[in-house]
């Protein structure tokens, strides 16, 4: 063997995130800490919601020992979610790329790296293993594991097992590692995060306990979850040839024009022959005997076919009016708020669904410019935000003086875009991508909020100006009611009673009360 032949290796996945930690966020103590916080919620919510059950989420932090780089902590996070098989909990917390969520389906990971980045991270910093603990929902027993990463073969190393009985019919999963972490300049991210969360799923009950010894509580207040994201076909304008030979290769003994049909959403027999037509493939032709040139060739035709229903979007788990309206109530008390949701809409054959939200006054902030809170697949977006779609599409085709708004203002801006591909800018997943059909979306739905914004504050100015005159009115009153009581013999007082009953039913929404304290 050279020298030249001996520089070549191959290495496993955990071996390669073992060397680029920083491609899936966990970069310092700091960012580690808030990574490990967020990937373990998301598995949670994923665990509950997914499943038809109201999420509870106990998260605390515990600081176990101070170090120059930052500090020891322990990091527990428990949910009451359906419960991982036990024959699966070790590949899915210590085999990195394993994952549930290699399907066409909308979910907030995508990667399959998640918990096993925080195993892995927690792994090379403390040396301590991860604690796992589950208890599938109607299963008798508790299953406990003590689990590395071999990182070197990308395979979970039990350390111990054991069963006890579950004697109280609880179900959900328990997380416990001792990973490095810099709680001091982690904390308002993880805060945020939190709070964040909170506000995108107020369907949840959140308890936080930090390593201060602080415990905040995000009580539920809505019992509405979202609709369950299901699994679905690819499309054929989403195809590619890697994912059509894939297809192709299962399917290798039936008709291409079966393939198609049982392969791909909105292609039915009519469609399927077209499709096989134009790319002068002959429909009886088993799959597995295209060639190389004739994929390429159907690739292509699918790809440009015109004639075909665009992709569903009733597998999307989108969140709704009611669900946005009711975090940004439950977090800031606005004085107005508003949501919509868009029609759903497409790119790359990938449908999605873009919503937003807006709270402005009560217990907004003034800012001096918009509060914005990004979401994706309900994963609040911390990091990276001057590369997001969302804040080139409020900075470059938002004039916010057009909808009568000046800054400083307690404005709240919140987007979430849901889709079965999320067109991420890294493996971070903090920032969306700014792709043509979802950046046209957003501007859209962020305009139609801010005009219902524009007729409230016109209706509160004119409301202010009606009630500004009224006072001027109202004034008067005393001096009028004298007058005309020397004229009708009445008590002025009467008088007065009277004119202010017919100024406030010009007001309407105010009661005789409102003005009395004028009246001198």
């Amino acid at each position: 063997m050279t020298a030249v032949e001996e520089g070549f290796k191959a290495i496993s996945p955990a071996e390669f995130f073992y060397k680029n930690k920083e491609l899936a966020g966990f970069s310092n103590p700091a960012r580690a800490l808030y990574q490990t916080i967020r990937e373990l919620i998301e598995n949670s919510l994923d665990a509950t919601e997914n499943y038809g059950i109201l999420p509870t989420v106990k998260v605390s932090i515990r600081e176990l020992e101070k170090i120059p780089e930052g500090g020891y902590y322990e990091v527990v996070v428990e949910d009451n979610g359906v419960g991982i098989p036990p024959k699966y909990v070790p590949q899915a917390f210590a085999q990195l790329l394993f994952s549930s969520k290699y399907v066409l389906r909308q979910s907030r990971g995508m990667f399959g790296l998640g918990a096993k980045m925080a195993v892995l991270y927690a792994q090379i910093t403390t040396g301590q293993p991860a604690d796992v603990i589950v208890a599938p929902i109607k299963s008798k027993h508790i299953y406990s594991f003590k689990l590395k990463i071999d990182i070197k073969e990308n395979k979970p190393v039990i350390l111990s097992f054991s069963v006890t009985s579950n004697l109280h019919g609880k179900h959900g999963t328990l997380v416990r590692l001792v990973t490095l972490g810099d709680w001091s300049r982690a904390k308002q991210r993880i805060y945020e995060y939190i709070k964040r969360t909170a506000i995108i799923a107020p369907y949840a009950e959140i308890g936080f306990r930090d390593p201060e010894g602080n415990y905040i509580l995000f009580e539920r207040v809505i019992d509405k979850l979202p609709p369950p994201a299901r699994e679905i076909l690819p499309h054929p304008h989403g195809v590619d040839i890697e994912t059509l030979k894939d297809i192709i290769r299962a399917k290798a003994s039936k008709p291409i024009v079966e393939t198609l049909k049982e392969s791909f959403q909105g292609v039915g027999e009519t469609t399927a022959r077209r499709i096989l037509e134009e790319a002068k493939i002959d429909p009886g032709k088993k799959s597995g005997e295209l060639t190389d040139m004739e994929v390429e060739v159907l690739v292509k035709t699918m790809k440009n076919f015109k004639d075909v229903k665009p992709p569903r979007a009733d597998y999307l788990s989108y969140l709704g009016n009611e669900i946005i309206t009711a975090g940004l109530n439950k977090v800031f008390e606005p004085e107005f708020v508003y949501a919509t949701t868009r029609k759903p809409s497409v790119y790359e054959g990938h449908a999605f669904i873009v919503e937003v939200g807006l709270a402005y006054g009560g217990k907004v902030p003034l800012v001096e410019k918009p509060l914005v809170l990004r979401y994706a697949n309900k994963i609040p977006l911390l990091y990276d935000e001057g590369s997001d779609v969302v804040i080139k599409v409020l900075n470059e085709s938002i004039d916010f003086s057009v909808y009568e708004i000046e800054f400083p203002a307690p404005l709240v801006i919140l987007t979430h875009i849901c889709s079965t591909k999320i067109p991420y800018k890294g493996v971070g997943k903090e920032a969306v991508a700014d792709v043509p059909e979802i950046e046209k979306e957003l501007e859209n739905a962020i305009r139609d909020s801010l005009r219902e914004l524009r007729s409230y504050i016109l209706r509160k100015r004119k409301e202010m100006e009606e009630i500004e005159k009224a006072v001027t009115i109202a004034k008067y009153i005393p001096e009028v009611a004298n007058s005309l009581s020397k004229i009708y013999k009445v008590d002025p007082r009467e008088i007065s009673v009277k004119l202010l009953e017919i100024l406030n039913s010009r007001l309407k929404t105010f009661k005789i009360d409102d003005l009395s304290n004028v009246v001198v």
